[in-house]
């Protein structure tokens, strides 16, 4: 059983893309504090650039900033500011991710063509701090023929993705065969759960999917169809309700953020922006 999932390439690009996840945040702490701020908002208009940099390194105004997560060419100084950091997937093409200008906000512009690689960052955000992530993206196409339900076509032309600690010995056997041959392959474990946010071609908004690869990835659909495409659309999530929701009971600590377009399944092209990313909460 091993060998054949093994020959999975899909599958093992989509483990390497945890793993690095995980292993990048098992040696990276986060900084800043703040409190929690609110509800839920979705498609929150108000925003603010507050300092150019080759990513985006900014936070939403209105909300109180904790740690922002960016990137730069050059170092940036200063508590809260993490780095972007591109992690290419064996036998995959990479997608493209560069900074760019877009209707005045500071962007990641993401340029697939049948490729899939991400932007990921390591954090630390114990259980009881986790608060809100505040994000953007601008979509202007579906990818033609992508379906999340279905692994052979399982592509998003955005996602946001958060990777959890938690307790191994609830895994299945399935996911502990998993888990070792991530091991055996690449010195780390699975990650014990992976909370996305994703954007389907037709499906209901706030469904859940389970990833047909394995459970311990759960995709909340934010955007389905073509009815918001061309603008930007922003949001603010309650991450603990988000996770709590998905699958069922409380999360683990966070230990990773990132973005990923890809259309390595279904060998489209797309293009996507991100805005800033950060994050809300209490930290030390």
């Amino acid at each position: 059983m091993l060998k054949k999932m093994m020959m999975r390439l899909g599958f093992l690009s989509l483990l390497c893309c945890l793993l690095a996840l995980q292993s990048c945040a098992l040696s990276s702490n986060s900084a800043g504090s703040s409190k929690p701020d609110g509800p839920d908002k979705s498609h929150t208009t108000d925003e603010a650039v507050s300092q150019k940099t080759p990513l985006p390194a900014v936070s939403f105004d209105p909300y109180p900033p904790v740690q922002t997560i960016g990137a730069a060419k050059e170092q940036i100084s200063g508590a809260g500011v993490l780095a972007w950091r591109h992690h290419v997937f064996p036998g995959k093409q990479p997608t493209q991710y560069a900074y760019e200008q877009l209707d005045g906000r500071h962007s990641v512009v993401a340029r697939a063509s049948s490729s899939a690689s991400m932007l990921r960052q390591a954090v630390r955000v114990e259980p009881a701090k986790l608060g809100d992530i505040h994000f953007s993206w601008k979509v202007p196409q579906l990818i033609p023929g992508a379906d999340l339900t279905r692994r052979e076509t399982h592509d998003s032309p955005v996602r946001l993705v958060l990777v959890f600690e938690g307790d191994r010995s609830d895994f299945s056997m399935k996911n502990s065969m998993l888990s070792e041959l991530s091991r055996t392959l690449t010195g780390e474990e699975l990650p014990y759960a992976t909370l996305m946010y994703v954007w389907c071609n037709a499906c209901l908004p706030e469904s859940i999917f389970i990833n047909p690869r394995t459970d311990r990835i759960r995709e909340i659909v934010l955007e389905a169809g073509p009815a918001h495409l061309g603008r930007w659309l922003d949001y603010q999530r309650d991450i603990r309700a988000d996770y709590q929701k998905a699958f069922g009971v409380a999360p683990g600590a966070l230990l990773g953020v990132g973005l990923m377009t890809d259309t390595d399944n279904t060998r489209q092209n797309t293009v996507a922006w991100y805005g800033p990313v950060s994050l809300s909460g209490q930290f030390p």
